[in-house]
């Protein structure tokens, strides 16, 4: 039996119809060829081109360092000072504050609601003035390079969805993820590393953490290459990249042209893109073998840069090393990196726990945006800090004067960014005095995205990849606006 054959006698009147119009469009990209070799010679030699037209208008920043605390922080007790809260000393949350807004099963079933102040202390630092909690000792000195949104909402109450929803701009899983809209939007300038790199680091034991799930970094609809590649924390930082014993370059070369021959053969029968994709991915891997042992290679760091991110910097899989890693990546040109700190979800032990969250990030996220600006790359690169979503200013569980619990918070919390074209010293948004209503300036979630991109040089209602019927983009459907006072 020839299986071609067989194939085609199969194949049912939807798929020939799909082969008729693939063999059409092949005319149609004929016609476009013309088109296509007008874009420069460095793009098109390029392993990670931008697409045609891209960016829209000069960028203000070239790179995103995503930094993702999963889990939720509470912005009670690090970024929204509320003074007047302990006055409301377990007292009941006011009906006239809470005004019959849904909340979570967890603390739905509670006999009372009470208020929970916060019990660290605030100050304001910087010539800013920017007040935060006596936690964060070491972001507290970089206050006057971040912009604070005091506002940023979703419509999301609990972690999977609020988690979709702030990476890929929906909460409906299968969207791409804004890491790999932008990789696929503006490519790369690395030909040796990936366009969109994910770490995952560890965190404290202790720590209340929720599962991470890949669609946080997937490329959804668009084409998988541009899928962010998760470099791991213990042993090979990327699995199956190192030769097997006995096979050296030369044979792996070899094996990757015929391999590539043959795929070619195979895209030119059936014309399926991801055929592209896995070439691409294998001419990286090949790549990756030499520039990964490279990146991972700390021996040339100052030890004053060592020092300023902290103990933990040769630790194989911390945040500390992580972030070390982001700057070293986004100096050899890859365009996106996010690191998903989990273990901020403290529903109950909150005091304690939040020390030990604070402990594994503050230093490290403050020496990144330092070691950034002394290397004159903080001015081109966009740093975001966030979680999915903020805590209730009542306690879940018991209420004491050092131990409290904070339940899911859709409706505001904190998110900060520094760096290319940011406003720094800014602070926008208010909250009510319970921080659990906006009285001032809204953020929605996808604002922010929509600010993120227009910050390196993309007009968000612009930028769409056709999906489904819709012009799907990282904004939505839905009217989303540039938050305009957090540029600079």
């Amino acid at each position: 039996m020839d299986p071609a054959l067989e194939f085609h006698r199969q194949q049912t009147r939807r798929q020939f119809f799909g082969q008729v119009g693939l063999r059409a469009g092949s005319i149609a990209l004929a016609s476009l060829m013309g088109r296509e070799m007008a874009y420069s010679a460095s793009a098109t030699s390029a392993v990670h081109p931008p697409l045609p037209g891209l960016p829209h208008f000069a960028p203000r920043a070239k790179r995103l360092i995503y930094l993702h605390m999963n889990g939720a922080p509470s912005q009670l007790d690090l970024w929204d000072h509320k003074p007047q809260l302990k006055a409301y000393f377990d007292q009941d949350l006011p009906e006239s504050v809470r005004n019959g807004q849904r909340i979570t099963t967890m603390t739905s079933g509670q006999s009372r609601l009470p208020v929970a102040p916060s019990m660290f202390k605030f100050q304001q630092y910087g010539q800013s003035g920017m007040w935060a909690s006596e936690l964060l000792k070491h972001t507290s000195k970089i206050v006057d390079d971040i912009a604070l949104v005091k506002t940023v909402h979703t419509s999301a109450i609990n972690h999977d969805p609020a988690c979709t929803f702030v990476m890929t701009g929906s909460e409906v899983p299968g969207k791409a993820s804004i890491g790999s809209w932008l990789a696929y939007g503006l490519g790369s300038e690395s030909n040796d590393l990936p366009s969109f790199v994910v770490f995952t680091p560890s965190f404290p034991a202790a720590s209340q953490a929720q599962a991470l799930f890949t669609r946080m970094w997937s490329s959804g609809f668009l084409p998988s290459r541009h899928t962010g590649v998760a470099l791991r924390g213990q042993g090979d930082p990327v699995l199956f990249v190192k030769n097997p014993p006995g096979v050296d370059a030369s044979d792996r070369r070899a094996m990757l042209n015929a391999l590539g021959r043959l795929n070619e053969i195979h895209h030119a029968r059936i014309g399926d893109p991801e055929i592209q994709t896995r070439i691409a991915n294998y001419e990286m891997a090949f790549r990756m073998q030499a520039s990964v042992p490279e990146l991972t290679d700390l021996s040339r760091e100052s030890k004053a840069t060592l020092d300023m991110y902290g103990p933990d910097v040769h630790r194989a899989g911390s945040f500390t090393h992580s972030a070390i890693l982001a700057r070293r990546l986004i100096e050899r040109g890859t365009r996106v990196v996010q690191i998903l700190h989990r273990g901020w979800d403290q529903h109950n032990n909150l005091p304690k726990l939040l020390r030990g969250q604070i402990e594994d990030t503050d230093q490290a996220t403050a020496a990144l945006v330092m070691d950034l600006k002394q290397r004159g790359l903080l001015q081109d690169t966009l740093v975001v800090w966030g979680g999915e979503f903020g805590r209730t200013v009542y306690s879940q569980g018991t209420l004491t004067q050092d131990n409290y619990g904070r339940d899911h918070h859709p409706r505001n919390f904190c998110m900060w960014m520094a760096g290319g074209g940011v406003k720094g010293g800014t602070v926008y948004g208010e909250t009510d005095d319970f921080s659990y209503n906006i009285v001032k300036d809204p953020v929605h979630i996808n604002d922010l995205n929509a600010t993120i991109l227009h910050l390196m040089g993309i007009d968000h209602s612009r930028f769409s990849y056709k999906f489904q019927g819709l012009d799907q983009r990282l904004t939505g459907v839905e009217e989303h606006h540039v938050v305009k006072p957090l540029l600079a």
